[in-house]
């Protein structure tokens, strides 16, 4: 049978690293950014109500889709803090950056595609590479190093 007082008591942040599988400089560094809240027990140590643990879940699963911490921070500000992050919650959270990975993998798509039309000629030419700068589009752009968006300049 479960101990009720188990399931309310807060997490030190030893037990949350462990229970999360996120180091404590991570947990402390989330915190630091404002991702994550704790509580102080008299003694001044960090207590971490039981919720957190979802909210540290959602902001991994979030990282591994490579959403930025400064996107995943915003978001979770639209959360309650008093309650773990719900299934309708991720839902919500999920469509934007279900959009910003769709947009992504497009992007790496067009670039694989581009990198097979070019494979073995090893000419990186400048004014003719697809990769590089088709049609010298870059040196329209002026002097320096210029970043050339996937969107412009296709071949």
């Amino acid at each position: 049978m479960i101990d009720q007082e188990q399931v309310t008591k807060e997490l030190t942040v030893g037990q949350l690293a462990q229970r999360s599988g996120v180091a404590v400089t991570a947990l402390h560094f989330y915190e630091s950014k404002g991702l994550i809240k704790s509580n102080r027990n008299q003694g001044n140590q960090r207590r971490y109500p039981r919720e957190v643990l979802r909210r540290v879940a959602l902001i991994k699963v979030a990282q591994r889709l490579g959403v930025p911490l400064a996107e995943i921070g915003e978001a979770l500000k639209s959360l309650p803090d008093h309650r773990a992050p719900t299934a309708a919650d991720w839902k919500h959270l999920s469509a934007q950056w279900s959009r910003d990975l769709d947009e992504r993998i497009n992007q790496l798509t067009r670039l694989r595609d581009k990198l097979n039309g070019c494979i073995g000629c090893g000419c990186l030419s400048m004014q003719a590479c697809p990769l590089r700068n088709y049609g010298d589009v870059l040196g329209e752009q002026g002097p320096g190093p210029q970043l050339l968006e996937p969107h412009s300049a296709q071949p």
